[in-house]
């Protein structure tokens, strides 16, 4: 696959789009979608948006107490799996087999961490790396067949322009010989994100189920739950008053791309691209630009090697 896809094209929409307008755009009635970490931040957003707009929407649960309150009265389904624990996974991904047997229209990658300490899960991955990106792998690996079902099914893995900040490490991804270092960590696993949804849309294109990823944008979200506010004011995210930049998206907002990038016709022959604010983002930004697709994201080979290290460190294959 060339570049050539990824290239900005006319959509109607914006970064101040929300979830709620791009979602009004699209006919999900009859579709399933599966929603990681759907009942916070811009996945909630997310899910409401998909459900009001006619689909059926299933989310995946760390928190079971906390999401039957966020959900509350909207007429969606919960599973519980945690991406961090592989069992976890495995028996989420049964359950929702069973619920899902006809047939998965959309898989949205949505929940996950960032810029945590040094944390390892019970097999001893580095925990942004085990949950951005592991996680996602394997519950995908194991719903494959039942995204295949659906003519026209699309994944979508949230990313970040976080990025730029590092590539993957695919000899020393899980930091058994590096210094860890939780910003760095953090990149390698958007990285990997948008990696991981290239290589899939490389594998299942021709099959008909494509894969994006996107960058949602900066949201003041529980995100943020391992920083404190003096270090996010140093990133000039708040002011001395605590207000968030200007710059800064609602999360109704932030959850727009997420959802533009599950249902735009637009994208229908792009499959693979990297997206932002409700767009296909510009390819070969500068190496300190705070948007578009920084090129390493973009490198086909690599996703490949990815790819097939994280076939080695799960056990998994897709179908």
């Amino acid at each position: 696959m060339t570049d050539d896809r990824q290239q900005p094209v006319d959509s109607p929409f914006h970064m101040r789009s929300t979830a709620a307008e791009v979602a009004k755009a699209a006919d999900l009635a009859g579709k399933t979608v599966i929603v990681t970490g759907g009942y916070s931040g811009i996945g909630l957003e997310a899910t409401r948006a998909l459900s009001d707009a006619g689909a059926r929407v299933i989310v995946t649960v760390r928190t079971p107490d906390k999401a039957r309150a966020a959900l509350d009265g909207l007429p969606v389904e919960t599973v519980t799996l945690d991406l961090i624990e592989p069992d976890s996974v495995k028996t989420g991904a049964q359950e929702l087999r069973e619920v899902t047997s006809d047939g998965i229209d959309i898989l949205i990658n949505n929940a996950g961490i960032m810029a945590t300490p040094l944390r390892r899960n019970s097999k001893g991955w580095e925990s942004q790396f085990a949950t951005n990106h592991l996680g996602h792998f394997a519950l995908f690996a194991q719903l494959s067949d039942l995204l295949l079902k659906r003519p026209g099914a699309r994944v979508v893995a949230l990313s970040s322009i976080a990025h730029r900040r590092a590539g993957v490490d695919l000899e020393d991804w899980n930091y058994q010989t590096g210094e860890y270092e939780k910003w760095e960590a953090y990149g390698r696993a958007k990285s990997a994100n948008a990696l991981f949804a290239l290589e899939l849309n490389r594998c299942y294109e021709d099959q008909g189920l494509k894969a994006y990823s996107v960058h949602p944008g900066g949201i003041a979200t529980d995100l943020q739950r391992d920083l404190d506010m003096e270090e996010m004011r140093a990133f000039g995210w708040y002011d001395e008053n605590d207000q968030p930049h200007p710059m800064f998206k609602t999360v109704e907002q932030g959850a727009a791309t997420t959802v533009w990038a599950a249902t735009s016709p637009l994208l229908a022959d792009r499959g693979g691209v990297y997206c932002e604010d409700c767009n296909i983002a510009a390819p070969n930004p500068p190496a300190d630009a705070y948007s578009g697709a920084h090129p390493h994201i973009r490198d086909a080979d690599l996703a490949q090697r990815l790819w097939t290290l994280s076939e080695e460190i799960t056990g998994l294959k897709a179908v």
